[in-house]
């Protein structure tokens, strides 16, 4: 659209606040809000603009449509909304597009407390939405370490419970579960709970332990001192979680802190949610300004869209510089001094950390470089590890288990030095009975690679090993058995040191730490722990791991449960002593128990022995 065309309509655009929308035949162009739009509008057909993109916008401009609202504040979040349903490609990009988690609330009898992505409109109480879900895992850990909640999908309805349909379940015998499904626990006992769980999760620890010392003082008057004993040690706890958080002031009661570091297109806003005094959430997210937008403009547009995706209910808003803001009730505040002030400084630091991290993160991967480029970092690893061809096909095996049960392996593969993620495998472990990384490692690089000579695959330049000299030496094992020795180069990584290790060598080789060769190597282990830890993660969620005590000839489920129960882990079962065993569940069994772990440990053989003689 030209200017003439332009003038030809200008006098039908409405002067109220609302927004305007650009379109080039049925393409949604631009969104934007103006306080008058006619002179909003105007501006883009009258003004002399540097920017190229500006200029690209005006020239596809077909077609331009209004709506008009009562206040700035409607045409804000208007605006808002549909750039999020649309994401016209003119706007702003946020590069944000995750779905964050819940803690969710259950609407059910003894409501479940449980993490989630999806929001339903089931009458549940959903709290969040939180940035990040290690720290919702965190939370609802800490919360079931101090209050005792049901995890079970029992329908614990009143004519169950009276019909004594269910029983107790081993959470109830670890303790953290007072068995409402046999209605050893009454419903107003757990709304109780769950009211505790919500100050928790809140920040508000202190009702929660005023509520502990009234419960303490209450066992301790009935002779209770044991079970007072328990509840001292969930208020210091709590107690311990409380000095942990990071206390800003306690004039500051709640309030949204943003700060942002702009380059070019390219912008950084970090946000930092206090309640009560407390910093409770921190997220930094990064965005790209495809016209002409300034600071102010960026970070208002930011404060918008992550109040509104994290639910912010915070009336004051603290920022490094006023920005124009028109939501009713809301105070902006920009400090020159005080604890507000060194709010925005622990944003400020945190906003240039993440920006740090995604350069760091750049340089490390090569997606979007030209094959030149590429070419240049595989060369160079080529010579480091002075191999006969140039690595344009790496493969990276991990092995992973769940303390110390449960293995499985997994396996990436990198062409030209980035992720070939159609070329990814894991595997379940199907040979090796209990916790041998050495055997493991030797079953998966012999299926994968006689999987590969079967079916005619070519095979790749450089396999990287992540473990130490019982891994590779594992491994080689399972080439020379399959007769590819000498046609791939096999090396181990050391998980801690980042040497590197060749088959039949004393020394290890150890990369410069900023070389462009271990930052790809880098970059490969972390992938295939990434991509080994989803998929044991999935395998557990989905119940395929069961329970390696169950797997010992001679002991039930419920000597498994007891030594579960008691020792809190297989791994710390398989360190017990015959006689820490025997304890739990009696000397005969716990000879069984102790041999099953110990019988092809060479190393402990002789001391098993003498433990099983006594």
């Amino acid at each position: 659209m030209t200017s003439q065309e332009f003038q030809q309509i200008s006098h039908t655009i409405p002067t109220n606040p609302g927004i305007y929308k650009y379109f080039a035949k049925d393409e949604l162009l631009y969104v934007g809000k103006a306080k008058s739009l006619r002179k909003r509008v105007s501006s883009y057909f009258t003004k002399t603009f540097t920017n190229y993109k500006t200029h690209e916008l005006v020239r596809r401009i077909e077609r331009i449509e209004f709506t008009i609202v009562d206040s700035e504040q409607d045409a804000l979040f208007l605006e808002n909304s549909l750039i999020k349903e649309f994401q016209p490609k003119f706007n702003i990009d946020l590069k944000d597009d995750k779905s964050y988690p819940y803690i969710v609330i259950k609407k059910e009898e003894f409501p479940r407390v449980f993490l989630t992505r999806k929001k339903i409109n089931d009458g549940s109480q959903y709290l969040g939405p939180f940035t990040s879900v290690g720290k919702v895992r965190e939370l609802i850990n800490f919360v079931r370490q101090n209050i005792q909640l049901r995890t079970c999908k029992l329908n614990l309805s009143p004519s169950n419970i009276k019909k004594g349909k269910y029983k107790v379940c081993l959470e109830y015998h670890l303790g953290n579960c007072k068995g409402p499904c046999e209605a050893l626990q009454t419903e107003e006992d757990y709304v109780e709970g769950i009211q505790q769980m919500r100050n928790i999760l809140r920040g508000n620890l202190t009702p929660v332990i005023q509520h502990f010392r009234q419960e303490m003082r209450g066992e301790a008057e009935n002779l209770q001192f044991e079970k007072a004993e328990m509840i001292r040690r969930k208020i210091d706890h709590l107690e311990g979680y409380q000095a942990k958080s990071v206390i800003v002031s306690k004039h500051i009661t709640n309030a949204d802190v943003f700060t942002i570091l702009k380059e070019h297109e390219t912008a950084y806003v970090n946000y930092l949610m206090v309640s009560n005094g407390t910093i409770v959430q921190t997220h930094t997210i990064q965005l790209v300004a495809h016209l002409e937008e300034d600071e102010k403009e960026v970070l208002a547009f930011a404060v918008a869209q992550l109040r509104e995706s994290l639910n912010s209910l915070s009336t004051e808003i603290i920022v490094p510089f006023e920005i124009d803001y028109p939501e009713e009730g809301i105070v902006i505040t920009v400090p020159k001094a005080g604890d507000k002030k060194k709010l925005l400084d622990l944003s400020e630091k945190n906003v240039s950390y993440f920006k740090e991290e995604i350069r760091k993160k750049k340089i490390l991967q090569l997606e979007g470089k030209s094959d030149m480029e590429k070419k240049k970092v595989l060369y160079n690893l080529q010579e480091d590890l002075q191999l006969s061809d140039l690595p344009m096909h790496i493969e990276c095996f991990d092995n992973s288990n769940f303390q110390g049960s449960y293995p499985v392996s997994a396996m990436v593969c990198f062409r030209g030095g980035i992720p070939s993620k159609k070329d990814y495998r894991h595997f379940n472990v199907k040979t090796v009975e209990g916790i041998n990384d050495f055997a493991t490692m030797k079953e998966v690089v012999y299926r994968r690679y006689r999987r590969l000579t079967d079916e005619n695959q070519p095979l790749p330049e450089l396999v990287i090993i992540d473990g130490g000299k019982g891994q590779l030496s594992a491994a080689l094992e399972a080439v020379e058995s399959l007769g590819l020795t000498g046609r791939m180069t096999l090396v181990g990584l050391a998980k801690n040191e980042e040497e590197i290790f060749f088959a039949g060598d004393q020394q290890s080789l150890k990369l410069d730490y900023n070389s462009e060769s271990l930052k790809l190597i880098r970059r490969i282990r972390d992938e295939v722990h990434r991509f080994g830890i989803t998929f044991h993660r999935n395998q557990r969620s989905r119940g395929t791991f069961k329970n390696e005590l169950e797997d010992i000839r001679g002991i039930g489920k419920s000597t498994a449960d007891s030594l579960l129960k008691h020792f809190r882990s297989v791994n710390r079962v398989r360190e017990a002593s015959v006689e820490q065993i025997s304890e739990v569940v009696g000397l005969t069994r716990a000879k069984v128990v102790y041999f099953y772990f110990h019988q092809k440990e060479g190393g402990d053989e002789e001391i098993g022995n003498e433990q099983m003689s006594r």
